[in-house]
């Protein structure tokens, strides 16, 4: 007996059908934040809040569709992490975008994504977001893309504050 007899055709595979569903996502650089900035120097030992954009093309999640046959496979992609390399030889993990820094925080420092530079200099702060990208099926079945990273990169300057004493 034949698995598909003259005349029937197979089913579209799932995973075929989610890695097209796929291809129409758009998931984007992170977009990179960081306090201070604007070419403001920031202070050895002061805090820096560390974010990246809140979207679903920056963080997710982010959903996509794709169907033949008589079956639709939806697809999720999510950031479950960003990746700081701050650019002294330190890196920051986080789990949430970080929040975008207020004044009214003052010298605290980020309850989200934050960090302290303990020397001075300019610095390559570089972020890298990993998704992962899940999908079902109509049919029941599940499964999971291979990961994605997308990075960016902006310029950090630390500077040292120097008391007098008389």
């Amino acid at each position: 007996m034949l698995a598909n007899p003259p005349g029937k055709v197979a089913p579209p595979d799932p995973a075929v059908l989610a890695q097209q569903a796929f291809n129409k996502m758009k998931l984007a650089a992170p977009g990179i934040h960081f306090t201070p900035n604007n070419g403001k120097a920031g202070i050895v030992g002061m805090p820096v809040w560390m974010w990246i954009d809140d979207s679903p093309t920056g963080w997710g999640p982010q959903t996509g569709t794709a169907a033949a046959g008589g079956i639709s496979v939806t697809v999720t992609a999510k950031v479950t992490r960003a990746l700081w390399d701050m650019g002294d030889g330190d890196s920051v993990p986080c789990t949430q975008p970080g929040e975008p820094y207020s004044k009214s925080y003052g010298n605290a420092m980020s309850p989200q994504c934050g960090y302290r530079y303990q020397q001075t200099g300019n610095f390559r702060v570089q972020v890298t977001t990993h998704w992962s990208v899940t999908w079902t099926a109509t049919t029941g079945e599940t499964g999971q893309l291979n990961d994605q990273n997308r990075t960016a990169a902006a310029a950090a300057k630390v500077a040292e504050v120097q008391s007098l004493n008389n």
